[in-house]
Parts: structure tokens; sequence; C-alpha cells
């Protein structure tokens, strides 16, 4: 079957260097699981390296002329093909509540979005690795006190030990992107269990960032707290000061103050 044409409006670059593709897929350890899922696998240059390891690898992909493609390149995956878009679909037709871990060259216009999902499935999802846009990459990774930390830093950072592993250069893919990529690990925690309500350690994160520059008093007013709670001095500070422990030990007071 000829090569497959790469698509822009799914955010297709298909990578062409052998060498990242199998750095890529060496990022993984392979602890705790015995599933691999890679995400929008196109014509498989990272695919081929994940069925070298010992572990079962499915791959799932939205671009049906890659599925083709696929099927009639790569017989090992029989029947671990799913022709699906993974925002939508409920991965545990696949895996039944199994341990797994996912790779891929994500499509930059939705990787951030992927994350999500993937935080979603964090009881399943014990490690997790790829490349994003270099800028995205880095954001997942980064430390407080920067302008580019934000609220997926600190959502994968509370559950993930987050590392920024390369950068991958434009002219390694086809068609080119217009900017640099990063590839990235994120290794679940052993104890992965927030000590606070986790639905409102999400929802704390995300207002206290769509104010950005905003104190947590006033960025935070939406939750409605306390005038006793808002005299808390941690409340003076702004999102991009406080790190994961300090996001947590919002949460716990505002719980408390709410009982």
């Amino acid at each position: 079957m000829d090569k497959v044409k790469a698509k822009k409006h799914l955010g297709q670059h298909f990578l062409t260097d052998e060498n990242i593709a199998k750095k890529i897929a060496d990022t993984l350890h392979f602890e705790g699981y015995d599933n691999v899922l890679e995400i929008g696998p196109g014509m498989g240059v990272l695919t081929k390296y994940l069925l070298e390891k010992p572990v079962n690898t499915y791959v799932i992909e939205i671009d049906t002329e890659s599925v083709d493609y696929l099927n009639a390149n790569y017989p090992k995956l029989h029947n671990h093909i799913i022709s699906q878009d993974f925002l939508k679909y409920d991965i545990n037709k696949t895996f039944e509540g199994k341990q797994f871990a996912i790779i891929g060259n994500f499509p930059y216009n939705i990787s951030s979005q992927i994350v999500f999902r993937a935080l979603e499935l964090r009881s399943q999802v014990a490690e997790f690795s790829g490349m994003f846009q270099k800028e995205v990459a880095e954001r997942i990774c980064e430390k407080k006190g920067s302008k580019t930390y934000g609220i997926l830093s600190v959502l994968v950072q509370a559950f993930y030990d987050a590392e920024y592993l390369f950068t991958v250069h434009e002219n390694v893919f086809n068609p080119p992107p217009k900017v640099k990529s990063g590839v990235l690990r994120l290794k679940r925690k052993e104890n992965f269990a927030l000590p606070c309500n986790e639905k409102l350690f999400f929802t704390v994160v995300k207002t206290g960032f769509q104010q950005r520059r905003k104190t947590l008093r006033n960025s935070l007013k939406s939750l409605n707290l306390s005038e006793s709670l808002r005299e808390d001095t941690i409340f003076d500070l702004r999102p991009e000061q406080l790190d994961v422990q300090q996001f947590i030990a919002i949460t716990q007071k505002i719980e408390a103050d709410a009982i």
C-alpha cells in the first residue's frame, strides 16, 4: 500500500527519523503493566519499535487511511488496531480496567486534551511518554514561579513525576511543522491519591489560573470563601507562586471551611 498522505485537519506530521522513533519507544520503563497504547500511530514509525518490547502493543487511530496502512504492513498488530478517536473512546472496551501506558507523537492541536483525558484515567495509566509541541512539553514539566507554569503543570505533577527528555527539530517530519517538538515522560507516583477532595482540587487549580495575574483571594471568589479563610496569608499569593503541595493545602482549607 502507498504511503499515507498527511492530513492538515488531523494535525498530522509524520516522523521520518528512525533513531528518534526508537529513542521515544525506549522512554517507557515497562514496569507494572503489560499493555501499551500508542495514540495516532500514522504509518507506524514508532509502532515498529514498540512491537519489539515485552508488552502488548495497541494503537488507536482516527484516520482510516492510516488504519488500512497499518493493517497491510503490521500483521503483528492484528486485532490490536482501534479505529476510534481516543478522546471519545471508552478505553475499557479494550483494557477492561487493567493498567497500561500511553505513548505517541501526539497531534499538536489536541495534545493538551490527550493529557487531560489521561489524567481522568490516572488510576490505570501508570506511565505516559511522547512528543508534543516544545512549549507544551516544557509547560507540563515546569515548576512554580515561571510564566509558563499553569493548569497542566500542577494537575499533571500532582499525580505524576514529569521529566522533559529531549528536543526534536522540525526537519525530521513530513511535512515539517513550524515549531520545535519536545519529548517528555510522566511516571505515576507510587501514592497518587491526594489527601483532599480531588474534584475540588481540579476546580481550585483551574479557577485560580483562569485569572493568573490576580491573587487567589480574588481569583477564587466564585468559590464563596468565608471572610476568615480569605484572611489567610496564602491567599495573598498568585497561582504561579504555589507548588502542588500548596494547592493541596488550599483545597484542604476550603474543604474544612465548608464544614
